[in-house]
This record gives structure tokens, sequence and C-alpha cells, in this order.
């Protein structure tokens, strides 16, 4: 069964924490008539850091859609290399050994996707799968898990490449008084993260099957409206209450493996607040501690929409492996209002060794040998 190997997460080097965001939002919006009520939100989002791409100051200018979305293609392709060198590092495989690239982000447009720019300078061979997946939002990064477990399943054998960029930064609207816009300027941060999914062999989950569930008569609660300056933010305020809803739903998918929820090892799912967290803890009833990654994303990071589970899923790694054969849920929630569950059990191969010496230049090495579309030149454009 395909494995999801631990994933790469980058946060860009801007800062800005709760207490900045508050004193920014007393000074901007001081004759805002719902102001006081903006700020008790964004205190109650439990988000204490967020990363940026830009300087806040800069963040807070608008010099259009056209120059935002300049630096969206710059900054994807600055910080994207990095990160997916060391997702490959991490699942010990290079670059021409990647059958599809799954591409998730609603921050930002590019045509050609940001998956051609990839193959052509990245060192992935030309024959590689594109799946650039735009509108689902927080919920991309489930979803990319689950169209990686699709094509591998598939394909038996290929290895699917998940990136996931998000500036949630470069859709601030200043001009945007709704609450719901200055709650999501409290809360959204900037990520780019990358994880491969192999369709044989590796160390990470093990996944053993996957859900979608859409809720009805909910697709206006998360949404964007778009117009001459970009993509605006709506936010329903019964967004909260979703996982009254989709709790069952998650039971059913863990129940639909021949598991007992309560009996799960670990829970990584999208935290786009800390009541969805609260709310699954107490519906699925589970312990808290089985979401502490998910919180910790949230607290240290921010909302950083389709990256969220993966840094969750880093999180988990990097503190404690779980046990051979843990069993645990993976779930993206987010326009729809949409669910992407996947279930999946920890194993680790004993025959792969970590190498540290793996990088991208090597890996253009290796296109360059196998490669059937001609010359091309490796030079690794730096944004």
């Amino acid at each position: 069964m395909p494995v999801l190997c631990k994933p790469s997460v980058a946060v860009p080097e801007y800062v800005i924490s709760r207490h900045e965001t508050l004193e920014l939002a007393q000074r901007i919006h001081h004759d805002h008539g719902e102001l006081q009520l903006a700020l008790r939100l964004i205190s109650r989002t439990g988000v204490r850091t967020r990363h940026l791409v830009q300087p806040p100051e800069v963040t807070l200018r608008h010099p259009g859609f056209e120059e935002r979305n300049l630096v969206y293609a710059h900054e994807a392709k600055a910080r994207i290399p990095a990160v997916v060198d060391e997702a490959l590092r991490h699942a010990q495989l290079a670059a021409n050994e990647i059958d599809t690239i799954i591409y998730v982000s609603c921050t930002g447009f590019m045509m050609p996707s940001m998956t051609a720019w990839m193959i052509n300078n990245l060192g992935f061979r030309n024959d590689t799968r594109q799946l650039p997946i735009a509108q689902l939002g927080c919920a991309g990064g489930g979803a990319a898990i689950n169209r990686a477990y699709d094509f591998c399943l598939a394909h038996p054998g290929m290895h699917a490449l998940i990136v996931a960029c998000e500036f949630c930064s470069l859709c601030y609207q200043p001009s945007d008084l709704a609450v719901g816009n200055l709650l999501a300027d409290g809360l959204f941060g900037d990520a780019v993260a990358a994880a491969v999914v192999r369709g044989h062999g590796g160390t990470g989950v093990r996944l053993a099957g996957t859900s979608s569930r859409l809720l009805p008569g909910t697709e206006d609660w998360i949404a964007y409206s778009v117009r001459s300056t970009g993509f605006h933010f709506r936010l329903d305020p019964r967004v909260p209450t979703t996982m009254v809803q989709l709790a069952p739903h998650l039971g059913e998918a863990v129940a639909a493996q021949g598991w007992d929820v309560p009996s799960l090892d670990y829970c990584l799912v999208h935290a786009g607040g800390p009541r969805i967290l609260d709310d699954l803890s107490r519906l699925l009833g589970i312990s808290p501690a089985l979401l502490r990654h998910s919180r910790a994303t949230l607290t240290e990071y921010g909302n950083i929409a389709a990256a969220s589970v993966l840094d969750a899923l880093r999180r988990m790694i990097d503190s404690a492996p779980p046990r051979e054969g843990a069993r645990g849920l993976i779930a993206g929630f987010g326009p729809g209002i949409t669910a992407e569950i996947a279930l999946g059990t920890w194993t680790e191969d004993p025959s792969l060794v970590p190498s540290p010496t793996m990088s991208i230049s090597t890996h253009r090495a290796d296109h360059h040998d196998h490669s059937t579309s001609g010359d091309q030149s490796h030079t690794h454009p730096r944004g």
C-alpha cells in the first residue's frame, strides 16, 4: 500500500505576533464599529505567531492584484526547491523517480501551473504527470494526500510528490472591513510544504483508505469573492460549528476501516481554529493530546491552509514517531464544506537508510542522463 513519508515544511522569515496583530488592528481600524468584537475573535484563535513572505508594513499595502500575483510566483519559485529537495530526501527518492506532482494552492494563480516550472527546473522527468488543485482551500492538503493515494493504487510501484504553497498574507484586503475578514487577517499565515507518497517501500503512514465528504447547502460558508483587487475571503459565522456535522463522517470512515475511534493512536487534522479541535475531541471521544500536533501548528504558524495537515504530520514524526502499526487519521477541511479524510498505519522500512548527500543537483544530473526531451538547462533560478 502507498506510504506517506515525512513532510518538509518551511515558513518565511518575517514574523508577526498576536500582540502585534492586535496593535495593528487597533491602530488601523480604530473607528470600526465592531472593532472590539474583531479583537476578541483574534485573541481567541490560539495563534501566537505567524510567518509572512513580506514584512508586515509591506503586507499592509495593496499594490494591486497583478503585483501581488507576481510576488506569489516569485516567492514560490524561490522557496519551493529547498522544501521539495528535503521531502525527496525523507522519501529516499530522486526527482527523476517521481511520476506525478500534485500541487495545491489557493492564494495565487499561475498558468502554466507551478508544476510545469518544477519539471523544467528541478530535475523531474518531462513525462511526469501534473495535477494542480486550486479551489479546495484548506482541504487541499487532505485532498492531495488522497489523490496521491489514488494515483499510487492505479499505478503500482509509482511515486507521487505533494507540494502545498500557501501565501495567505497576499490575500490581505485593507479596504475589506467585514468582521470575518478582520478575523482572517489575524488567523492565516504563510508556509510551503512537500511530501512524497511512495508506491512501494518507505517509512511513514501506510495509507489504508480514504474518504471525501461534502456538507450539502454550505458552499457559501467559506468562499472567495474574486474582485479587481484579488481574492476576498468570506467566512460564515456558522463555520466553527461544522464539526458537529463532520465528526460523524470521520467516525464512519474510521469504522469502515474496521477500527474504533477512541483507540486511534494519532489524529492529524486541519486546525482552522481552536474550536474545531475542541469540538472534535469532544464529539469523537478522543483525548485532546491526540490533536496536540495540529494545535501546535495553529499556535506557532496560524492557519496555513493546505499546508496544515502536512505540518502536523511533520511535528508528530519529529516529536516521537508512532510504534509500528499505530493507527491514525489525517483530515483536511475546507470550502464546500468539504472534508478529505485518510486512514493509515505507521510503518518503518529499515532497508531505506537516510542519505544526507542526496540533493537537487544530483536529481538534475540523473534527469539529464535519462531525459528524452533533448538538451535542457538545469540552472537553478533564484525566483
